[in-house]
């Protein structure tokens, strides 16, 4: 699933990672633990391709969708449920689709497409995630506004989770979660078959 081979890149001049290489296989959960400035997050943007590497080079699956939490839900008037259906782009296009086609056949392809991504258990999937996260019945139909910073990053982590990428990609998941939403987190993930994991937590020492 992720082949880094020779991988060696610096910040600002100090070297974090030499002639690095690893292979993590399709499926597999990984945790990449260090202290703080060790170059964890740094690794995730080099993976992602924001970053450059001296040497070495990171293979990815062609078209593999990648996912990440990369900042918090924005604060508009979407409801949390809206904002975590929406990460699922596919559904949400065709569903958009499916009140405006006209052409049978198109008509025909898109509600056999939606049977098969299991659209229609979408929102139900959504909520259990939202609440499994701490949000209520009636948070989840609030706009992301009413809620802080901190709270938003758990819809943006669900809003991740709903997705299914190919590829889950999760730096500090934790950090804006307590002890019953990460013990939630753990379950969920690692009752998760069918989705690769890379994890980062910093240890402080």
């Amino acid at each position: 699933m992720i082949q880094i081979e020779d991988l060696t890149f610096r910040i600002a001049g100090r070297l974090l990672v030499e002639n690095a290489s690893v292979t993590i296989p399709t499926g597999k959960k990984v945790g990449l633990v260090g202290r703080n400035g060790t170059g964890k997050s740094t690794l995730f943007k080099v993976l992602l391709g924001e970053l450059s590497s001296e040497t070495g080079s990171v293979k990815l699956p062609k078209g593999a969708k990648v996912g990440q939490v990369a900042q918090e839900a924005p604060a508009t008037q979407d409801s949390l449920i809206d904002i975590v259906l929406a990460a699922d782009v596919e559904r949400a296009e065709l569903m958009a689709e499916s009140e405006t086609a006209t052409d049978p056949e198109r008509i025909a392809y898109i509600y056999e497409r939606l049977t098969d991504i299991d659209a229609y258990s979408a929102e139900s999937r959504a909520a259990s995630i939202l609440a499994g996260l701490g949000f209520d019945d009636e948070a989840q139909k609030q706009p992301a506004a009413n809620f802080s910073g901190g709270w938003r990053m758990r819809v943006a982590l669900a809003a991740i989770l709903f997705s299914e990428p190919d590829l889950l990609l999760l730096d500090e998941p934790t950090n804006y979660l307590d002890l019953e939403g990460t013990l939630w987190l753990k379950t969920s993930l690692a009752a998760t078959h069918t989705q690769p994991l890379l994890s980062v937590t910093t240890v402080i020492c």
